[in-house]
């Protein structure tokens, strides 16, 4: 509608509910990229790439959202991301971190024993006593529960 000339970008915002500057971007990107530029896989950009896209933006004075769209990258604060990072941190800081959670590890049980080994049996044993203990002292505690008076007492 915009490229027609029959709407600004601002009536076809209102029009569509979302910003001016949503129909600017995908105006530049319709200009540079064609209708290829509304299908977007998820993209791993390399260091070389994003070095590429920062010299050109430098060299040719682009702004940060005209080089986001001849560039095809999805969204521009990706860009001014990468421009800090490099101002920062240097070029390593381009390189892509492994993201999510790292994978568990598979724990070694140190000190299992075969069923009914002498050991086995000594840790299950250690086991039964330890909670015999914790049930004795528990037993011991209710009974004094039960045995001292209340304190407050109706009058």
């Amino acid at each position: 509608r915009y490229l027609n000339g029959n709407e600004s970008f601002a009536c076809i915002a209102s029009s569509m509910g979302t910003v001016k500057s949503e129909v600017i971007k995908w105006v530049q990107l319709y200009q540079h990229h064609g209708t290829e530029a509304f299908t977007k896989p998820y993209t791993a950009y390399s260091v070389q790439f994003k070095l590429d896209v920062l010299n050109y933006m430098n060299e040719q004075g682009t702004s940060i959202r005209e080089t986001a769209a001849r560039f095809n990258i999805s969204s521009h604060s990706s860009l001014n991301r990468w421009k800090k990072q490099v101002e920062l941190q240097g070029i390593d800081a381009l390189e892509s971190k492994k993201k999510g959670r790292p994978a568990m590890k598979k724990q070694n049980k140190k000190g299992t024993h075969a069923e009914g080994s002498v050991e086995a049996l000594q840790v299950e044993l250690e086991r039964l006593r330890m909670e015999n203990a914790y049930l004795k002292k528990l037993n011991a505690l209710v009974q004094s529960k039960e045995k001292s008076p209340s304190k407050t007492k109706r009058k």
